[in-house]
């Protein structure tokens, strides 16, 4: 029998303009999606100043996407979502499906004609911000020896990656290029799952990019502080027969039940936590974010 974990979460964005800002586009990826292992028991979405127009769907991809217009001129624009999510506690271990080589599940993915392999199709090309290359094909191939498990090479690779990698916030942006975050060995959490799902499709093997929250641990000693959890990413590749595997090569660990899962594409670029188009004769002043994700017991 499984056992769930409740987590409140809070996503506060903040953004101050240095002038008046007389319309605002944005678009979310904050709520978190329905998953056999999680659950959404509910969500709030708070503009302010107020949306003239506020709607949600699902995006292609089949995450919870929210749209948003504001008419009226502002100096500031606050985005807050609280969700509470249940998630199950993950069984030890990872399914003996896994074991199968790499070549092997390579050539069912290939060959196979189940639904979920032929989605998983566009997880194996290439998008804008995670290319395979012959240079992450030579990374990769140190983990993904000849006829090795497919689930003990993806955790070496990911094991690799967390070690030769440092973890520097500030190092990178968004539109830091893979190549340059290779070269340099250095970059933040979307950086890592990027290369490590551009190591993948060099191999051939479907991966996508995974956004979402993973409750932290506070410090020996003390209490869990506010606001210090953060937007996380990692990356998925797909087990045959077994589904999608999560793991995360930041924390060198397969994500489980302190993982909660908002959304997932090809890259980040395809699944921001909040973008859109202003329009102002200025730029952007301040931005902060703030996360909390709360065990309610």
């Amino acid at each position: 029998m499984s056992v769930a974990i409740t987590y409140r979460i809070t996503h506060r964005t903040e953004y101050r303009y240095e002038e008046d800002v007389t319309l605002s586009y944005g678009q979310l990826h904050l709520l978190p999606r329905e998953l056999a292992h999680q659950r959404c028991i509910s969500t709030e979405v708070r503009v302010e100043p107020r949306a003239e127009l506020y709607v949600e769907r699902l995006d292609y991809f089949g995450n919870r996407a929210s749209y948003f217009e504001i008419h009226e001129p502002h100096q500031a624009l606050t985005v807050t979502a609280t969700s509470l999510v249940e998630v199950d506690e993950l069984a030890a271990g990872v399914s003996l499906l896994g074991s199968r080589s790499w070549e092997d599940a390579r050539e069912e993915l290939r060959c196979g004609r189940l639904p979920e392999y032929l989605e998983a199709v566009e997880y194996s090309l290439d998008s804008p911000l995670a290319r395979s290359s012959a240079r992450y094909l030579e990374y990769a191939a140190q983990s993904f020896s000849e006829r090795r498990p497919l689930i003990d090479a993806v955790a070496s690779l990911c094991s690799r990656i967390h070690s030769d990698f440092e973890y520097k916030p500030g190092s990178t942006s968004v539109a830091t290029p893979l190549a340059e975050v290779f070269e340099h060995r250095r970059g933040v959490c979307q950086d890592f799952a990027h290369f490590g799902i551009a190591c993948l499709r060099s191999l051939g093997l479907p991966a996508r990019y995974v956004s979402g929250y993973l409750e932290t641990d506070a410090a020996p000693g003390r209490e869990k502080l506010v606001g210090v959890d953060g937007s996380h990413a990692w990356l998925s590749v797909l087990i045959p027969e077994a589904g999608w595997l999560d793991v995360d090569p930041t924390n060198d660990q397969f994500a489980g039940e302190r993982y909660i899962v908002t959304a997932v594409g090809r890259d980040y670029g395809d699944v921001p936590p909040l973008g859109g188009v202003i329009y102002t004769e200025g730029g952007t002043e301040q931005l902060r974010v703030a996360v909390d994700v709360v065990p309610v017991h």
